[in-house]
């Protein structure tokens, strides 16, 4: 193992780690609305890892706007929709 693959390595755990952040799991919130999302992620995920986006807009079933993209590798992660990059990604995505 060389250098230069320790190096990639923890490269791509690094982005593993700030990709993992969000949670797209059910929630039931204090009034019993079901939120899908118990936290959102905002740093950076390239684009290309990112394989589609769902969209659930705010109603009775949840206060909040809701962004989940599904990852490549399999994973869920909820978005925080304020976020600029974000939803120039999530437009992007939708055009496609």
């Amino acid at each position: 193992v060389s250098g230069e693959q320790i190096k990639r390595l923890f490269i791509y755990l690094n982005i593993t780690e700030f990709c993992s952040t969000g949670k797209a799991v059910e929630k039931t919130d204090e009034r019993g609305s079901q939120c899908q999302c118990i936290s959102t992620h905002s740093k950076f995920i390239p684009p290309k890892t990112i394989q589609g986006v769902r969209l659930s807009q705010r109603g009775p079933h949840c206060k909040n706007v809701e962004i989940i993209a599904m990852l490549k590798d399999g994973r869920e992660v909820c978005l925080e929709p304020t976020v600029p990059w974000i939803q120039l990604t999530v437009k992007a995505l939708l055009a496609r």
